[in-house]
């Protein structure tokens, strides 16, 4: 059953409810971007590409694109063909999914907000005038001439933050400190080719244990701690790509839950929604 506000009750329903917003991506961060506008009673769909690589599986709606649906502490995404069929979905509390990386659905749905989570470090083809209101997650989005909101991704005391002259600052490199750890945390191809494992999510690795396997090359852990994230295996991932995530806290709760980044965002993308319609 999917989450709804236990104040609900007492609530009248505002002009918002219901208010239409595309999402481009349903990886991690677009996962949580999504989780809490559909909290927050807007009718989400998100895009994504026919075969995406998502690491943090257990917390990405485009698990739905292999599976047909993703479940996400609680929220249902489905897989739809047509953006006919969100409508359905939206009826029920639930996420569209559909393969569309060009968004050419944008004219059926006709969303008062688009958001870019692809979080690419750069802008992939959002632009002010596609929707009443565009935001642009992270490096590579400019406001208020390419974008109407940008949102700063890199973590640290501006995390978050609604940018609406300028852009966000530019990619450090670095993966965000858990436990003490950053780079050595994640796990990368050493080669271009076909990713192979035997262990699945949730599973708990060692330090210099093999995790998975690129044509031929081993993938090593470099910490002890639990796979939070693994890509399918049959990826085709080129040299550097990031193909897992050990999480060194060892708790298996923090495998099914979003993250503190990815929530963080969603909260910013709501107060951006909010701040541009309520005014």
């Amino acid at each position: 059953m999917n989450p709804e506000p236990a104040i609900s009750h007492i609530l009248p329903k505002s002009s918002l409810s219901g208010l239409r917003v595309l999402i481009r991506g349903a990886g991690e961060m677009a996962s949580g971007v999504a989780y809490r506008l559909a909290h927050a009673g807007f009718h989400v769909l998100m895009t994504e590409i026919s075969r995406p690589l998502a690491v943090r599986r257990a917390v990405s709606y485009c698990e739905a694109v292999y599976d047909g649906s993703k479940i996400v502490e609680g929220r249902t995404a489905r897989l739809i063909q047509s953006p006919e069929e969100a409508e359905g979905l939206w009826a029920r509390a639930e996420l569209p999914v559909i393969v569309d990386p060009h968004m050419t659905c944008r004219a059926a749905i006709r969303p008062m907000v688009i958001v870019d989570a692809l979080v690419a470090k750069r802008n992939t083809g959002l632009s002010k005038g596609m929707a009443p209101l565009t935001i642009g997650l992270g490096p590579g989005f400019h406001a208020p001439d390419q974008v109407d909101l940008a949102i700063e991704t890199n973590r640290g005391h501006n995390l978050g933050r609604l940018i609406t002259m300028g852009s966000p600052e530019p990619n450090t490199g670095v993966p965000g400190n858990i436990a003490g750890y950053t780079s050595q945390r994640v796990l990368r191809s050493p080669a271009a080719g076909v990713f192979e494992t035997d262990l699945d999510l949730g599973e708990r690795v060692r330090a210099g244990q093999v995790v998975a396997r690129v044509s031929g090359q081993a993938v090593e852990a470099k910490v002890d701690g639990i796979l939070r994230g693994l890509l399918r295996p049959g990826a085709v991932v080129s040299d550097g790509t990031k193909v897992g995530d050990v999480d060194p806290r060892g708790q298996i709760e923090y495998l099914h839950t979003i993250s503190e980044k990815a929530r963080a965002l969603g909260g910013s993308v709501l107060e951006g929604i909010l701040a541009a319609f309520n005014r």
